[in-house]
């Protein structure tokens, strides 16, 4: 492995790791607030966190997207309101450290980042409900730099149904619709991780641009309802879009869903809400796994999810989401942003060609959002922004 390891390495130096998921703002929002200096990133922040700066540069991860999350419970301008702070520390990251980070609104900027030598840092809305049903509200977070918008998170909003929740819409509803044809004429990636399998096949159909899963893995791997049909992935090529494998264990290794189940019952008995990351939240967390000890996923399990995304969507319609500091437990082997490079040696031993790996960590990526760039140019053409208004 360690042969393998060196060459992971340095394929990640020419061909980093475009990430399409990190939570890390809303674990700043739990923790400390937005308090920077309390969580100096250039600094190592193990204790505290899945992500820094040294630890990004050790896994090689050369584009972020940032998750600006806010709980699915926040509704109407309260979510508004959440998601302008969370954009707020992004960029207030990005000033911190122009030295290692640069934010990046298109495809161009990426490239320009990686001859840089910065992280490309971009911004995605985890759940429709951030637009509180308001297009106007979808546009300024566009123009804001906001790069993707997850449809649904855990709960079915009032236009869009969750895979975690009751349908209420068998998929999306008709200003659902309108919301998915507004992201392409915007140039805003439409994200189908955390939606229902009948959400993904009406986005599919509906949209011109292509489309991401920023977070997701395959639910023939892993039979749990916020991973990917084989019939969606195989829809995958003809859209042109990416599936991002997660790294989340109860996503990923089937003997974990249960035991997640309990973990986050127990978080809820003590009053908590299972995403919690706080150390208060840590701590039960902890507890209850020496308790209860869990189903270890490995970077090998994650292999498993993208050769068998590979083989049903093909090598151009796949990318890696990890979802650090999105979860309380990680696999051993991607314990945090550092880990990347024992996935590409796994892949490696794989048999996997250093130009199939290349699409899997930078290529794919840059290219669906460029796709988006594409048909927004059209889109605005002809056509002027929408005024639908839900009901």
């Amino acid at each position: 492995m360690s042969s393998s390891l060196d060459a992971a390495r340095d394929l990640l130096a020419r061909w980093p790791v475009v990430d399409g998921h990190n939570d890390l703002p809303w674990a700043l929002r739990e923790q400390v607030r937005y308090d920077l200096d309390r969580r100096d990133i250039a600094a190592d922040q193990s204790a505290h966190l899945h992500t820094d700066l040294p630890r990004l540069r050790a896994g090689g991860v050369g584009a972020q997207f940032w998750s600006v999350y806010v709980r699915a419970d926040y509704a109407g301008d309260k979510a508004v309101t959440a998601t302008l702070e969370q954009i707020d520390v992004v960029r207030e990251l990005v000033a911190r450290y122009p030295d290692q980070l640069r934010l990046a609104h298109t495809a161009d900027d990426m490239e320009a980042a990686r001859a840089e030598g910065r992280i490309a840092s971009l911004m995605g809305a985890e759940g429709g409900h951030s637009i509180n049903n308001s297009l106007a509200t979808l546009r300024a977070l566009y123009e804001l730099g906001v790069r993707y918008m997850t449809l649904t998170h855990n709960d079915t909003i009032d236009w869009a149904d969750s895979a975690t929740d009751e349908p209420r819409h068998d998929g999306l509803s008709a200003f659902g619709e309108e919301v998915v044809r507004e992201m392409n004429r915007c140039g805003m990636l439409v994200d189908l991780s955390h939606v229902s399998a009948d959400t993904m096949r009406d986005a599919l159909r509906v949209s011109t641009a292509p489309v991401i899963f920023s977070h997701s893995s395959a639910r023939a791997v892993c039979d749990h309802p916020r991973n990917i049909p084989d019939d969606v992935l195989a829809r995958l090529a003809a859209n042109g879009g990416v599936a991002m494998a997660t790294f989340v264990p109860k996503f990923v290794l089937p003997a974990a869903v249960a035991w997640t189940q309990r973990a986050d019952e127990n978080m809820r008995a003590h009053g908590l809400h299972h995403l919690d990351t706080t150390e208060a939240g840590m701590t039960v967390q902890r507890a209850f796994e020496a308790a209860n000890p869990r189903p270890k996923a490995t970077a090998a399990t994650v292999a498993d999810h993208v050769d068998h995304m590979r083989e049903v969507a093909g090598v151009d319609h796949i990318g890696i989401g990890g979802d650090f500091d999105g979860t309380a437990f990680t696999p051993d082997g991607l314990a945090d942003v550092a880990g990347y490079p024992n996935l590409i040696a796994e892949l490696l031993d794989r048999r996997w060609s250093e130009e199939d790996l290349a699409k899997l960590t930078w290529r794919n990526a840059v290219r669906v959002l460029r796709g988006a760039e594409d048909v927004s140019r059209v889109e605005r053409a002809s056509r002027a922004p929408s005024h639908v208004t839900l009901g």
